[in-house]
């Protein structure tokens, strides 16, 4: 097994987390969605998790699965030579940026469709973590391959938001995973505007072909529309029936893209395909952008 990325402090010392099981059951789930508060330490090229206190922890953040985790699925099921789940890999870790400009709207890329996870989704600029890097550092790594944009040191502030269990394909209906991460989001909170950002951002053509800032509003009902639920939800009466995007053009330039906001609304279908909409974990990490926004606003109050 390659050198361990994600690992469980659950009987005194660090272990790896295997492939096969999810990593939220390991922790032991919250009853319904809500997510898990886990210790966690943010060491280079990797993590430590915990549903306890321990030396070098250093975050406490929310931990969450989707309601159709395969893993999840996996867990109950006996295990058996037609499983095809690996059994020596371990669990990837990933980086995530919530990249938030000054007059506070958040960038989403979408992936190219010629990617082999996860194409055309909405997602925000994020990758796997390499070894020996520091969090942080793997993710303006991944802004600046998948946008072009490179924050000066000192302009920006950052914080952990959460961690997200991500399994590719993301059904089992789909067919077994190949794919086993722990996402980390972090937001970055630039000092420039949305207009500053925007103006030097250079979409990378192999991994993204077009992207969106959302405001507060739009990301809260984008947010709302949690997979694998059976809830109605409501939605703002405002909303408009669609944002302003920028998408890559054959020569290589952005041109602009009206994005249906019923696109943005989509949910993960039970059936494999490539449908244009924003992820389960990107909702996941809007919701606790949003959050953390109410919180700065009442402490400013």
């Amino acid at each position: 097994m390659a050198a361990a990325r994600v690992l469980l402090l659950l009987s005194g010392h660090p272990e790896a987390a295997t492939f096969s099981r999810s990593v939220c059951g390991l922790l032991g789930p919250r009853p319904g969605l809500e997510p898990r508060l886990t210790h966690c330490a943010l060491k280079r090229g990797r993590l430590v998790l915990s549903r306890r206190p321990f030396p070098g922890a250093s975050a406490k953040l929310p931990l969450q699965r989707p309601p159709f985790c395969p893993f999840a699925a996996l867990d109950q099921r006996p295990s058996g030579p037609g499983t095809q789940v690996p059994s020596k890999r371990g669990v990837d870790l990933g980086v995530a940026v919530i990249l938030q400009s000054s007059d506070q709207t958040v960038l989403l890329t979408r992936r190219t469709r010629t990617l082999n996870v996860s194409p055309n989704l909405w997602v925000p600029p994020g990758g796997h973590v390499e070894l020996d890097e520091e969090l942080l550092d793997g993710g303006l790594r991944e802004l600046w391959e998948e946008s072009g944009l490179q924050l000066p040191q000192g302009q920006f502030s950052w914080v952990p938001l959460g961690l997200w269990e991500s399994a590719y394909p993301p059904r089992l209906s789909w067919g077994f995973p190949k794919y086993h991460h722990i996402v980390l989001y972090l937001l970055v909170v630039s000092q420039e505007s949305q207009q500053q950002l925007q103006a030097r951002i250079q979409p990378n053509p192999n991994e993204v072909s077009a992207l969106v800032w959302l405001e507060p509003e739009v990301a809260g009902a984008v947010a709302i529309t949690e997979d694998g639920t059976e809830t109605t939800r409501l939605f703002p009466q405002d909303l408009p029936p669609s944002v302003m995007a920028m998408e890559l053009q054959d020569d290589g330039r952005t041109g602009p893209l009206a994005l249906p906001m019923s696109t943005l609304l989509r949910t993960t279908p039970t059936t494999p395909g490539d449908i244009e909409r924003v992820s389960t974990g990107t909702k996941f990490a809007l919701r606790l952008w949003l959050q953390h926004l109410g919180r700065q606003g009442r402490n400013g109050s």
